[in-house]
């Protein structure tokens, strides 16, 4: 039943990229990220990927499955996704979207880092 839960996702995330550009998808993969954050913590730790999996249709997933989402994304060692981590992880799961996505993550991170800048 993951595999397709995953395969659902493999399908939606190509059409949003197409609908809205590499900074509009940027930018919901970053509201998907405050969605589902600690916000104490600014991460997404597995209680609160487990508080808010409604959101995403992950209700039925089990604790292990959404233990090793996290760990799957943890880049980093710390036990929980960051922004970055978890933009990454969400690309990582969808495939088709790599082949053509490098230009317009590019142009969206290059526009996201100099809107927080100036």
């Amino acid at each position: 039943m993951e595999a397709k839960r995953v395969a659902d996702f493999q399908d939606l995330l190509p059409v949003m990229a197409q609908k809205l550009g590499g900074e509009g998808l940027i930018k919901e993969l970053c509201n998907g990220f405050k969605l589902l954050m600690d916000s104490e913590k600014g991460l997404i730790t597995f209680e609160s990927l487990k508080k808010n999996s409604a959101f995403l249709g992950l209700e039925d997933f089990s604790d292990k499955e959404l233990e090793g989402m996290v760990r799957e994304g943890d880049l980093d060692g710390d036990g929980a996704l960051n922004e970055n981590e978890f933009c990454v992880l969400m690309f990582r799961l969808s495939p088709q979207l790599i082949n053509g996505a490098e230009t317009l993550l590019e142009k969206a991170f290059l526009h996201e880092s100099s809107f927080r800048q100036g």
